[in-house]
């Protein structure tokens, strides 16, 4: 991470190095010919106030006169600054009268030159040539003069590209000297920014530790809420594996004892029977909590996206239930009943089948001789809900929250007696949140147990 704010770091004082490097030569050599421009113009302003320029009365060989040449030469001796630029007259219709860098005879018409054209339509003009052979730029100034001619000044400058061969040397070691100290300038930046991450880092548990960064809180909150939850996860996971160990053990133990003492025929026929009858009911249960095991883990690897739904009539769903263990309810002495009218939800048919089997197996199981169980499938505003209610033994006010943990049992000797795995509820719960619903759960010692299931 430090590796790629200081390269990213460096790089962008590269990039903004070089850019202003670039930005500031066009903007200094715009301004530069911005300047040979005003000096051409106040070249020619003297030049102009001079006198020296005017067709009046003068001849064609009065142009070439020597003693006008040296007039002119003598101005240009006195004024020393001339001598690096060029002078052109010329006349209205184009035709050049003098010009100090050529004789005036060999050049040809200037009537198309734009600077010409510019100073005879508005009085001034200028124009900027260049030289690809010679690589300089040529600015010319034109003014027009009172007898209808033109003067024009010329001053040759360098092109921005002979500028930037000529400053590269320069320019490159300002570059390097920059980048080296943006370098030192970025480590120490690094440093100092990662600093405050780094001992947060160090008492991410901590939860007093503030970060200095506000911006950080939000993200520290999540990173402390999700460390939380990894270490509940995988204390639950230690709490199940050894509940599992527990579960499996005890019947185990009870088949291994049971079978080695008819093995050993220490007993006789009639309590061979008898035992052969323990060793099945426990290896019954024990495939009983190998699936609820089972359907626990993969319920845990389900999520809403997986399940197939289905348009699913609650009620007609919760009257096959009750018909099919209205007589493991008979046996047990307890009266199941079903109310409500038809209700439709999207659903798991499955899922849900499994969810009643679970709940009313429950309401039977910590029932009383003569109790009732009763479901319930009712609308209640925009919901519907799933009731199942029992008249048994109920649950402590204070053990109510955790009967939806595994293997959690309020009567265990009851719950081993009957073949519970205490992983109904869990499974139940599991199947509630994969469908987006809401469980709750009221119950009274002696009086029963209620609980909805809310879609």
């Amino acid at each position: 991470m430090k590796k790629k704010i200081n390269l990213r770091l460096i790089g962008m004082s590269i990039a903004a190095v070089i850019a202003t490097m670039v930005c500031v030569t066009f903007v200094f050599y715009g301004l530069f010919q911005k300047q040979v421009r005003a000096d051409l113009r106040t070249n020619a302003e003297i030049l102009k106030m001079t006198g020296l320029f005017t067709e009046d009365g003068l001849s064609e060989e009065d142009t070439e006169n020597t003693e006008y040449s040296e007039m002119l030469d003598d101005l240009e001796s006195s004024l020393s600054y001339l001598d690096s630029l060029r002078i052109t007259w010329v006349s209205a219709d184009g035709t050049v009268l003098y010009d100090n860098d050529a004789s005036a005879n060999q050049l040809e018409n200037h009537l198309d030159r734009p600077e010409i054209v510019q100073a005879l339509e508005t009085g001034e003009g200028g124009s900027v040539r260049r030289s690809s052979t010679m690589n300089m730029n040529t600015i010319y100034y034109a003014v027009l003069l009172d007898d209808g001619s033109v003067l024009r000044l010329s001053s040759d400058v360098r092109s921005i590209f002979s500028v930037f061969v000529t400053a590269f040397p320069a320019i490159l070691l300002i570059v390097v000297v920059i980048i080296l100290f943006c370098a030192l300038i970025a480590r120490f930046l690094t440093k100092k920014l990662l600093a405050p991450i780094e001992q947060l880092a160090e008492h991410i548990e901590d939860a007093t530790h503030t970060p200095v960064y506000k911006e950080l809180i939000p993200f520290v909150n999540t990173i402390r809420s999700q460390h939380e939850n990894i270490l509940s996860a995988a204390r639950s996971r230690q709490d199940f594996t050894a509940n599992v160990s527990h579960e499996l053990k005890t019947p185990l133990t009870a088949i291994s004892g049971y079978a080695e003492l008819i093995e050993n025929h220490m007993v006789d026929r009639e309590q061979e029977t008898k035992f052969a009858a323990k060793i099945r009911q426990n290896a019954d249960r024990l495939v009983t909590l190998i699936n609820d095991i089972i359907r626990l883990s993969e319920l845990d690897r389900s999520d809403e996206a997986q399940i197939a739904l289905e348009e699913l009539d609650l009620y007609e769903a919760a009257r096959d239930r009750v018909d099919l263990l209205a007589v493991s309810a008979q046996n047990q002495n307890i009266r199941l009943s079903l109310e409500g009218k038809s209700c439709m939800i999207h659903a798991n048919r499955n899922m849900i089948t499994e969810l009643m089997d679970n709940l009313c197996a429950n309401a039977i199981r910590y029932n009383n001789p003569g109790g009732r169980v009763n479901v319930i499938v009712r609308k209640k505003e925009e919901k519907t809900e799933l009731i199942v209610a029992d008249t048994g033994i109920g649950i402590p006010r204070d053990l109510q929250e955790r009967v939806f943990e595994r293997f959690y049992r309020v009567d265990k000797s009851r719950s081993k007696e009957t073949g519970g795995t205490g992983l109904g509820l869990a499974i139940v719960k599991h199947i509630v949140e994969l469908h987006g619903a809401e469980i709750s759960l009221t119950s009274e010692v002696g009086k029963g147990t209620t609980i909805t299931v809310e879609f």
